[in-house]
């Protein structure tokens, strides 16, 4: 199982950068090969000053080590070694109307003295962070990963996206979420109703859908004129992106505790921000329309079912 899931994380990378350089049609991915002394490593592709990515990168990593006194405190697990697996990327456009992206799928295993496997979990998720709200393009991000979740049980995506509408919130700025999520799970364990690879198809299927659900966004959006005016909207709401990504987020905070490869973790930063001091969105503006959606949770999918209904 341990090595199904390395081989898809990698083919996946492969796929995903492929049609990413297919979409940019200019820039291409930098590959940084590199180890981790305490054991493993991975392949870190960046890519930069595209014609429609400003920024991003796609990130495998395949490591393991010995179980710390601070991943104990920290991280509330024990045993002798572990093992993750996972890619993790993120996508900062150029356009402020084309959204940025995140995307990360792994697998976690937890050793005893002996090596045995005494723990195993799956977690992951997308979610999208517009400059400016489509509601079109909510609506088909979150229709793709609730027919990827139905394929598996009818009630993972209500689930998975009031996690994930709950987990990536700036709670230090009012709960203000970071975009309009998607969805995002963690800690999945295999059971008496469903097994590990049960956990890792869904995974798979789950990564299947990114290029389906971001890009179609990306080709229809990211040839709309732009001016000064919406580039600076797009610093500031980089500027909470970054605020999230180093106070809250817990990925970002493992990779650092278990001295991960600072260049890879902290790729998902965007290259340009804004923090001006208690901005606000003009009234009525497009900008606070967008910042509104982030304020509280929305089922995005609601008015396409009305319209089915009828």
């Amino acid at each position: 199982m341990k090595q199904s899931w390395i081989e898809y994380i990698h083919e996946l990378q492969d796929r995903i950068c492929q049609s990413i350089e297919t979409c940019d049609g200019e820039a291409r991915f930098r590959e940084d090969k590199w180890n981790r002394p305490e054991g493993g490593g991975g392949k870190t592709r960046v890519i930069a000053n595209g014609k429609v990515f400003e920024k991003g990168g796609v990130n495998t990593s395949v490591v393991e080590g010995k179980v710390t006194d601070s991943m104990r405190t920290y991280l509330k697990i024990n045993g002798d070694g572990w093992f993750a697996c996972g890619l993790s990327l993120v996508l900062h456009p150029f356009n402020p109307f084309v959204p940025t992206v995140h995307c990360n799928y792994r697998m976690f295993e937890l050793y005893d003295e002996k090596g045995m496997v005494i723990d195993r979990w799956f977690g992951g998720g997308t979610d999208l962070t517009p400059y400016y709200l489509f509601e079109e393009d909510a609506r088909h991000f979150h229709q793709c990963y609730k027919d990827a979740c139905d394929k598996f049980d009818s009630g993972f995506y209500a689930r998975f996206k009031k996690t994930c509408d709950d987990y990536f919130v700036n709670t230090h700025r009012n709960n203000e979420r970071r975009g309009i999520g998607g969805i995002f799970y963690d800690y999945q364990r295999p059971d008496e109703n469903r097994n590990a690879d049960f956990w890792m198809r869904f995974g798979q299927r789950c990564g299947d859908s990114f290029i389906p659900a971001y890009l179609p966004i990306v080709e229809k959006r990211k040839d709309i004129p732009f001016t000064a005016k919406h580039k600076y909207w797009q610093e500031i709401r980089r500027g909470r992106y970054t605020e999230f990504n180093l106070v809250h987020d817990r990925g970002t905070l493992f990779g650092l505790k278990t001295n991960g490869r600072t260049e890879s973790i902290l790729m998902s930063l965007p290259p340009t921000v804004r923090f001006e001091y208690d901005h606000k969105p003009e009234q009525g503006s497009e900008e606070e329309k967008l910042l509104m959606a982030c304020l509280e949770p929305k089922n995005w999918l609601a008015e396409q079912a009305n319209k089915v209904t009828k």
